[in-house]
């Protein structure tokens, strides 16, 4: 599995939207200035001063609204980076099934019947806090920038997967495996996704396919990497090897070199980082010290995508699915091991589940490029639907070709629901918000995640078997399947109730503004230009 490509789609979006918008851009420079009287009295809450006119240093230094990205050079270099993060993060995550079948040799107690359970918690509690930490990191990368950020996550799960290596207990493993390396990682994935809208513009679709194609690779190499190296020298010094990974990765996320001021994102196109944070100091300063909390709060974290009806159902639609989704990933080599003894080619499983999903990510958001609206939601309905399908299927396979099959399909799924994922975000609440809107999700997705692949242990305990858990795992999938294809339906009904019919560019544009009156820049709320690209997840 694996989010890559969501942030650098949100960029090519907003990049698009800014270069439509060439008029509100000099409405808002050829602005009248405030009166004196205006600009001495202290803002309302939420206000903000309407954008000055470009200075030319700014400009000149990547500024603004004149900011060109190279399109390369440097880039390149940034690209191999964002590759290399992306797939050693997820390539591990993808490939904790055959680390799963060594954590249950080493701690597998004969008298203990939940071992499956506290074993799955060690896979399942990393790939949770990549996602539960995502709306954190998004304040973190536009705070401090993403080389700063992006750094400190790789050094992070390093340390993480290092000290792992020494751990000897399953409750060190959790802490040091699963908060260590999963938070880290969540630190060191996402700022590699931002910084790819500090070098392409024209290309981001180019660096993107060419990031997600090199994580893919990860996913398929890591598990015949593990294969030849987990029983020869050990749990241990396996883990020791992996976190090599992550040591490069700090080091080359030191190429993380922004051309765009971090916390940008919460002035105008031309203003600095510098007046910026003048302006937010004077409006925090005008209140009380717990008004001082609340700008604070407003500022990182926007909860008004939740007054979006559909935006509601979709997000509940989509934790529901996942709470069967990361099972196979945790199980599969277990189960294939215990289903076919005879066989030594398990690690073949992951292969195709990772080749699979990459060349789904690829072809089907070429497909949903030409499918209209939010009708792009019915591909995750039919992805959602196969893959309970699938799941359901994985027990049933008495042959090992069969199974191999089922996995193919379980890579095309996950390909398609994760492609399509930004664009639905986009359509529901435009990409002003869609930033936040995807980091919500994300967040939301993290618990039902989790729990999955301890549960389906549980439940292997308890009956002896993988049939029921991996049956059960399908129905979720199933269920939120069913949510989304209700959310079209809804977001058509809400039209008919309206004049005029809402259209989602009414999110994406602020309402003509009267003279002297100031608009609310917050986090999710930035006007078409102004510098967001640190602020999406």
């Amino acid at each position: 599995m694996g989010t890559n490509g969501l942030g650098s789609q949100e960029q090519e979006s907003k990049e698009e939207n800014r270069t439509e918008q060439p008029d509100l851009h000099m409405e808002f420079r050829d602005a009248a200035p405030e009166p004196e009287s205006s600009r001495d009295a202290p803002p309302a809450a939420g206000d903000c001063k309407t954008p000055a006119s470009p200075a030319p240093d700014a400009v000149a230094h990547g500024h603004g609204a004149g900011f060109v990205p190279p399109e390369g050079g440097w880039g390149w270099l940034v690209v191999f980076a964002a590759t290399w993060c992306n797939g050693s993060i997820f390539g591990i995550q993808n490939s904790f099934g055959i680390l799963h079948t060594m954590l249950v040799k080493e701690h597998t107690d004969p008298d203990d019947p939940t071992s499956q359970f506290k074993v799955a918690w060690v896979g399942a509690l990393a790939m949770g806090m990549i996602f539960f930490c995502s709306p954190v990191v998004s304040m973190f990368t536009d705070h401090f920038g993403c080389r700063k950020t992006a750094v400190s996550g790789a050094a992070l799960a390093f340390i993480g997967l290092l000290s792992t290596s020494f751990a000897n207990s399953l409750i060190l493993r959790y802490f040091t495996y699963g908060i260590l390396f999963g938070c880290g990682s969540s630190f060191a994935f996402q700022p590699s996704l931002v910084i790819l809208g500090h070098y392409f513009r024209q290309r981001l679709g180019l660096a993107n396919g060419v990031v997600t194609a090199g994580a893919s690779l990860f996913s398929m190499g890591l598990p015949v990497l593990l294969d030849k190296v987990v029983e020869p020298l050990g749990l241990s010094r396996t883990f020791q090897i992996l976190s090599l990974f992550m040591l490069v990765q700090a080091l080359l996320a030191l190429t993380f070199i922004p051309l765009l001021p971090s916390g940008g994102a919460m002035g105008p196109p031309a203003m600095g980082p510098g007046q910026a944070e003048s302006q937010t100091q004077a409006a925090v300063q005008a209140g009380s010290k717990w008004g001082k909390v609340v700008a604070r709060i407003r500022k990182y974290f926007n909860l008004r995508v939740f007054h979006i009806v559909t935006y509601r159902v979709w997000a509940f639609g989509v934790a529901t699915a996942v709470l069967g989704y990361f099972v196979p990933y945790v199980h599969l080599i277990n189960f294939a091991k215990e289903q076919f003894k005879e066989n030594e080619k398990e690690w073949v499983l992951l292969v195709c589940i990772g080749a699979s999903s990459g060349v789904g990510r690829l072809a089907f958001g070429k497909i949903g490029d030409l499918i209209p609206g939010l009708k792009k939601i019915y591909m995750q309905v039919v992805s959602f639907m196969a893959l309970g399908l699938m799941s359901m299927m994985i027990p049933q396979c008495a042959a090992f070709e069969g199974l191999v099959v089922v996995c193919a399909f379980l890579g095309l799924c996950d390909g398609c629901f994760l492609t399509m994922m930004a664009p639905i975000a986009f359509e529901l609440v435009g990409p002003m918000q869609a930033s936040q809107a995807i980091g919500y999700l994300l967040g939301l997705m993290s618990l039902p995640m989790t729990a999955g692949p301890p549960i389906a242990g549980l439940l292997h305990d308890y009956f002896g078997n993988y049939t029921v858990a991996f049956s059960l795992a399908g129905v979720p999938p199933m269920v939120g399947g069913v949510v989304l294809f209700f959310v079209p339906l809804i977001h058509r009904r809400l039209q008919r109730g309206q004049a005029p019919p809402e259209d989602t560019t009414a999110y994406m544009l602020p309402a003509a503004l009267p003279a002297g009156e100031a608009k609310s820049c917050s986090n999710g709320d930035i006007l078409p230009g102004y510098t967001d690209v640190e602020t999406h997840i």
